[in-house]
């Protein structure tokens, strides 16, 4: 059983607008990169469409802010020196983080024929992470998405497993996406069973997340083994889709734990 809910639990729901002008300024020492995404000097302002991000000094040390869709967040950082780095990170955090699986419901339902390997390509939603780095090592400091948050039930009520919500087109070759906004992960679909097997959807464990980017693209590469019974295995490739493409910081890879599997059972429908 799936159930849709608004990540409105008690968050406000926001609405997208999409800007087709984007500005960029800045300061004396901000090293410029790929769009958005990369590693910049300090102080720094950033101001992007829908997104405004500066850190500015402040006495001995600097001052985050930033403003997303309306929503802010200030922060004081007790540095001399160091550097932000902006990247993609697991689609899991915002408005806080609910849970580790994301659920993708395909607009369309697919067919897939005995012993059949078969690629295809849908979308994530992108959250990004905005990181202080040190001499020692990384702090994640903020997240914040261009997305609208909703969240379902996969499986018994009672023993269901609470997802992140995303619908998706499905694809046979990679789409047109706005990187800031929508990812893509390349998947393959392979039925190890000797019957036509049905998929509407996919589910995923954040913990085996291994996101990519470069200037205009956000992607991942993922499996979705389908098995007698019903039941589908999902687990993420190391690899990246392109070459050339930076793999991000993930904040499950910082957190340093202890992961018994990365690997995705759907076991209560396909």
């Amino acid at each position: 059983m799936d159930v849709i809910l608004d990540a409105a639990f008690p968050f406000i729901q926001t609405k997208i607008r999409i800007h087709k002008i984007i500005k960029v300024q800045a300061l004396k020492g901000w090293d410029i990169g790929s769009p958005m995404f990369g590693n910049y000097n300090i102080p720094l302002n950033i101001e992007q469409g829908d997104i405004s991000l500066s850190v500015e000094k402040e006495g001995e040390g600097f001052l985050y802010k930033r403003e997303c869709l309306g929503k802010k967040t200030k922060k004081a950082l007790l540095t001399s020196n160091g550097e932000i780095l902006l990247n993609p990170v697991e689609p899991l955090n915002v408005p806080k983080a609910l849970t580790a699986y994301l659920l993708i419901a395909f607009e369309k339902a697919l067919l897939i024929e005995p012993k059949a390997t078969k690629k295809i390509f849908i979308t994530f939603p992108v959250e990004i992470g905005v990181y202080i780095n040190s001499a020692a090592d990384s702090q994640l400091i903020d997240v914040f998405a261009l997305t609208k948050q909703k969240f379902t039930l996969y499986g018994d009520p009672r023993n269901g497993i609470i997802c992140r919500y995303w619908k998706s087109e499905v694809n046979t070759t990679p789409p047109s996406t706005n990187h800031l906004q929508e990812g893509i992960i390349e998947l393959i679909l392979s039925n190890t069973t000797s019957e036509w097997v049905e998929v509407s959807k996919a589910m995923f464990n954040g913990y085996g997340m291994k996101i990519w980017y470069n200037d205009n693209l956000v992607a991942m590469r993922a499996a979705m083994k389908l098995k007698a019974g019903g039941i589908a295995e999902t687990d993420f490739e190391e690899t990246p889709p392109e070459n050339g493409m930076s793999n991000a910081l993930e904040i499950y890879t910082t957190k340093k734990l202890s992961i018994a599997s990365t690997k995705c059972v759907m076991e209560y429908g396909l």
